[in-house]
């Protein structure tokens, strides 16, 4: 069993996913000859060459659309949007065309493609290249979308993606590249897309997150064990669409108390969602307002403000604190 990183798990997976199926190909900016601007397709070119591994121009409506194409030719095609707050541009594409096929033709034509893009803040970056989209994924009909937090789920889930017939949207919190190693089985695992995990059982609140805010988590539930003796339950989402209601709805029902943490701006976000389910299924059950824990309702900040628009493990144990006084 190795120890990897999730950059290195993404990439493993790629390799394998390509030697197992000749119609997978790998396309983007940058993907082949320069292995991508975070070298997640390192290796990749050299192995299987330039009609399976290619590079486009700068054209993200042009890459997804080509890979619609291919996808509803027979191919599975893995696009690379090299930074997620560039893949508006390719927002026509996939709401149109990619979610819509299957629904268009009554179920005669699928469209199985992977849209891959880096996420997230965490790295000091510019402006558009900090962003956490997903929510605008999953509020489209017809497009799946998950996010690892590890090297061992980051394999599983993009066997997963690739292996879906409908178009499936990977962000990659890219904080979390090479952030730590984590032990991947030397089988291919395919995990379910529509799946969580609980990943710390706990029976006096629940922390529920997904992506780069479950490492924080994680270091808040063992904070309150250590300082306060309270069990924190943490679910990570893993599938942001669909999403495993019954999962954390049932942990709801168990601890009576719930925060829910992403990074992603606070309005319409995917902890909206997730608190809704929570009051139309566990209301009764509850001790205490579930609170949402998020980015904020701006743009991400440059590098000197960052660490104050990310939650980060004191903001958790605080938020928590608040929930567990109530």
């Amino acid at each position: 069993m190795a120890e990897i990183n999730m950059a290195k798990s993404i990439n493993m997976a790629l390799f394998e996913a390509m030697e197992k199926d000749s119609r997978v190909v790998v396309l983007g900016q940058d993907v082949g000859i320069d292995e991508g601007v975070f070298r997640i397709t390192e290796g990749l070119h050299a192995k299987f060459g330039d009609k399976r591994v290619f590079d486009t121009p700068l054209a993200e409506s042009g890459i997804i659309g080509t890979s619609i194409g291919m996808a509803i030719n027979g191919l599975l095609p893995v696009a690379e949007i090299q930074f997620a707050g560039f893949d508006y541009y390719a927002y026509q594409q996939l709401e149109s065309h990619a979610a819509r096929f299957r629904n268009r033709t009554r179920g005669r034509v699928t469209v199985p493609m992977v849209m891959r893009a880096p996420s997230g803040a965490g790295i000091r970056a510019l402006e558009h290249h900090s962003e956490s989209r997903e929510a605008i994924y999953c509020h489209t009909p017809g497009l799946k979308v998950v996010m690892p937090s590890g090297p061992r789920n980051a394999r599983a889930l993009m066997h997963a993606a690739i292996n879906d017939p409908d178009p499936v949207i990977y962000y990659e919190p890219k904080a979390l590249y090479r952030l730590f190693k984590e032990e991947v089985p030397d089988e291919i695992e395919v995990m379910p897309i529509g799946k969580a995990q609980v990943v710390r059982p706990g029976s006096d609140i629940t922390i529920i997150s997904y992506g780069a805010t479950m490492r924080p988590c994680l270091e808040a539930a063992e904070l309150l064990m250590e300082e306060d003796g309270v069990k924190a339950e943490v679910i990570d989402l893993l599938s942001l669409m669909p999403l495993d209601t019954e999962t954390f709805v049932n942990s709801v029902a168990k601890t009576g108390r719930a925060v829910v943490v992403h990074e992603g701006p606070r309005a319409c976000g995917v902890a909206a969602e997730v608190v809704s389910r929570i009051n139309e299924n566990v209301f009764l059950y509850l001790e205490a307002p579930v609170i949402r824990l998020t980015g904020y309702d701006v743009p991400v900040p440059y590098f000197s403000k960052e660490k104050f628009y990310i939650p980060d493990t004191d903001k958790v144990v605080e938020a928590c604190r608040k929930t567990l006084r109530f």
